[in-house]
């Protein structure tokens, strides 16, 4: 069975951005597009009320909507297969439910809501804390936006978040032709095992080692499937969200792991994911652990 980009559509500029990604996107892999537009229809903004006789307003509107979605990615690439359905439901619901069955679900940055201030959108930050597929929230500079850096961020974690993660981005690291940068940021203990306070300089110390020998444990098994990939690693040291936010300016997506918790129904993402979907500069890739 063909797994689709699934993409969260609602009108806003940001989801024209969101589709122009991943029509992209299903090119490169060859994969059908599945276009979604999903609301309550009671909760849309400046709504007319239906007279009876006719459709009501808000269901026109979602069914213009996916069309002009639809014509968009038509004309972006006539090689995709595209698909729409339309969901008179909670966005986060029903988005998360077609996540079960997508290669990736993929949302704007920002919706159509009141608070535009926001640095996510609400329905994108549910999708990207929940999904137990990868989750693309596009956002960033035009460059990052283009493709134009031929380079791809992964953000190495710890054993328990990444491998799925690292499956994702050697995948996406061959299928773009590019180069794959993987950082694991590491932090100097502030005291060593005596009590006294670590000095500032000084040689390698343990932390920067075991980052060293978690990057390769981690990459061993997908650099040897994937031996074409081209790829450079880095032990940073610093706070992981700022190491890899910085980095993002001269990447054309920055991927992060994450850990989904059995039984736990509210937002999963961790502070690393966090910073990243609110200030990177390129698209965020969210790769659930599975279980």
């Amino acid at each position: 069975m063909t797994l689709p980009v699934v993409v969260g559509v609602d009108g806003s500029d940001s989801c024209l951005l969101a589709v122009d990604w991943a029509v992209d996107e299903a090119v490169r892999h060859g994969l059908p597009l599945r276009l979604v537009y999903a609301s309550l229809w009671e909760r849309y903004e400046g709504g007319v009320p239906s007279t009876g006789h006719e459709r009501p307003f808000e269901q026109v509107l979602a069914e213009r909507i996916v069309a002009s979605a639809a014509d968009r990615a038509a004309r972006r690439s006539t090689d995709v297969k595209v698909t729409t359905d339309i969901i008179p439901e909670d966005a986060a619901d029903a988005l998360l439910r077609e996540g079960n069955h997508a290669f990736a679900l993929v949302t704007g940055s920002h919706g159509r809501g009141l608070l535009k201030g926001l640095l996510l959108g609400s329905v994108g930050l549910a999708v990207a804390a929940r999904a137990h597929c990868p989750v693309v929230v596009v956002r960033g500079d035009r460059a990052g936006l283009a493709g134009a850096h031929e380079r791809i961020l992964l953000g190495l974690g710890e054993a328990d978040t990444s491998a799925e993660a690292v499956r994702f981005a050697f995948r996406e690291a061959e299928a773009r032709g590019c180069v794959l940068d993987v950082v694991h940021a590491w932090r100097r203990p502030a005291y060593d095992r005596s009590g006294d306070r670590t000095p500032p300089a000084g040689p390698a110390d343990t932390a920067e080692k075991r980052a060293c020998a978690l990057i390769d444990a981690l990459l061993e098994a997908a650099t040897a499937e994937h031996p074409q990939v081209r790829m450079r690693r880095a032990a940073a040291e610093g706070p992981a969200g700022k190491v890899l936010v910085d980095r993002s300016a001269a990447a054309d997506l920055v991927i992060v792991g994450a850990r989904r918790r059995a039984g736990h129904f509210g937002l999963q993402l961790g502070r690393v994911s966090h910073a990243l979907l609110h200030h990177a500069q390129c698209p965020v890739a969210v790769v659930p652990q599975r279980h």
